[in-house]
């Protein structure tokens, strides 16, 4: 990574990293010359010293940004190319798997096994697909029957700002940089403060891929009156993409209003998995855990309510915790481990605030609720189960983005959907069910953006993807991502 190669502590176990904002095809210090650090999650220890960019830096990586588009070539570079390249980058993502994996693990404390496993090769195959998509793509054309002929030409839209999340760092990150720069855009990305390790290598690859310098920047910093507000303000940003909280989403969406920027925001959610008593159970069981706890529950798409028809209950409830139970927590560079630590001590805190808080309104806890014993540092925390909870009660309606269930049963299909939507969020949902026809049913009358039937997290990336309510504003996927990353032009010719 250059500047930003890892210097190794004396102890083999201890990395520490210098990073860097890489604008305009150049690693660069924050004019001000301040920084800030990050810490393992996992482990308390300082993990990066990191420059911390100020609106000054933002201006330098946005006009970086516009001029390799208005003069560089990668907007006016041959479709096939872009493809080329960006294919490019999508093999050394895999070519340094183990690496990167290492260091998505160290920056969220995550196991190594979900890094490796998910994280990582997703993100290759987000640069795969969108390098492909570009050359498959089609316009449409419309003739006005032998007076006229019009037809729609896509163009790029200019610098995007893209925004990107502490929970799948990488993974977030190339599902928009993948489809904005396939579609000839530049873009300045700025990921979580918490999580810069894989952005910073992300840039030296595109670098060593044959980006050209300007067409995607990096920089590190804050969100409010920082580097963040300074990007989604900035004149000479044309689009935002977002993912992270909902709060977040308004400030950005009112910082963007007076330059009428084209936004699309991928926000918070609370997902209910809904099992009925006629779905296998040894299926639908899994699924639940891993809608539940996968990544320690600090995804958006988690299921995080589990409602149960009232006469299999008794037995999911059970099964549930005993599931919960089993999950190992550990060293999250041990492949051994199923379950890391959460992203840090301020999260540790809301994630357990939310478990007292259920304590207060009469909830059982049935396993977890607080740290493992045998981990005395770091931030774990135990797969918790909640039941007795009131479907209205804020655990129940408002994101804890920890390891946390609460189940809760009904009694009829009406029933399951109207506590299922009885929350301001509406990013999706799971339906668990041997009756196709109830299936779809319930399918169409959920109020979320996605509803998996019979499995969880299964992507189609030319699906459209993206949230009701307060989840989220726009799709992003296949054709939908490039709706957003282009500007449809219409030529008419006269015949």
């Amino acid at each position: 990574m250059g500047t930003n190669q890892a210097r190794l502590a004396s102890s083999n176990t201890s990395t520490t990293f210098d990073v860097q904002l890489f604008i305009g095809g150049r690693w660069e210090k924050a004019v001000s010359g301040r920084t800030f650090d990050s810490f393992n999650p996992a482990t308390g220890e300082k993990l990066a010293t990191i420059q911390e960019a100020a609106p000054e830096d933002v201006d330098r990586a946005v006009r970086a940004a516009r001029r390799a588009f208005a003069e560089g070539p990668w907007p006016r570079m041959a479709v096939a190319e872009r493809s080329r390249i960006l294919n490019r980058i999508a093999e050394i993502i895999l070519q340094r798997k183990e690496e990167l994996a290492r260091l998505e693990t160290l920056d969220t404390g995550k196991s190594i096994r979900e890094s490796l496993e998910v994280d990582i090769p997703r993100a290759a195959h987000n640069f795969q697909f969108f390098a492909d998509f570009i050359k498959h793509s089609a316009s449409e054309c419309f003739p006005l029957d032998d007076r006229a002929l019009s037809y729609v030409v896509r163009q790029p839209v200019g610098v995007a700002a893209l925004i990107t999340p502490w929970n799948l760092p990488l993974y977030l990150t190339t599902w928009k940089v993948a489809p904005c720069l396939a579609a000839g855009n530049t873009c300045v990305v700025k990921p979580a403060e918490l999580t810069p390790l894989t952005a910073a290598r992300l840039a030296e690859i595109g670098q060593e891929a044959g980006l050209p310098p300007g067409v995607l920047n990096v920089i590190q910093g804050f969100g409010p009156e920082a580097a963040g507000e300074a990007l989604t303000r900035h004149p000479d940003v044309n689009l935002i993409s977002f993912t992270g909280e909902t709060t977040t989403g308004r400030a950005i969406m009112a910082a963007a209003a007076p330059t009428l920027k084209r936004l699309s925001f991928e926000l918070g959610g609370k997902g209910a998995a809904i099992l009925f008593a006629d779905a296998n159970l040894d299926e639908a069981l899994p699924i639940a855990q891993r809608a539940a706890f996968q990544n320690q529950g600090e995804v958006c798409l988690a299921g995080s309510r589990l409602l149960v028809e009232r006469s299999i209950f008794d037995e999911v409830l059970e099964r549930m915790t005993a599931a919960a139970k089993n999950i190992r927590l550990g060293d999250p560079l041990d492949p051994a481990t199923e379950m890391g630590s959460l992203i840090s001590e301020e999260h540790w805190q809301k994630v357990s605030g939310y478990v007292e808080l259920a304590r207060r309104e009469g909830a059982q806890i049935l396993c977890g609720g607080g740290r493992p014993p045998h981990l005395a540092r770091g931030n774990f925390f135990l797969p918790t189960v909640i039941a007795g909870l009131q479907p209205n009660s804020r655990v129940c309606r408002e994101e804890i983005f920890g390891p946390v269930v609460t189940v809760l049963p009904f009694r009829t299909d009406e029933e399951a959907v109207a506590i299922a939507n009885d929350t301001p969020y509406g990013l999706s949902a799971v339906v668990c069910t041997s009756n196709l026809q109830r299936a779809h049913h319930v399918a169409g009358q959920l109020e979320c953006g996605t509803v998996w039937i019979n499995c969880w997290l299964l992507r189609d990336l030319r699906a459209p993807f993206g949230g009701f309510k307060n989840s989220g504003m726009g799709r992003e996927g296949g054709q939908y991502s490039l709706d957003f990353f282009t500007e449809a032009k219409t030529v008419c010719v006269k015949l």
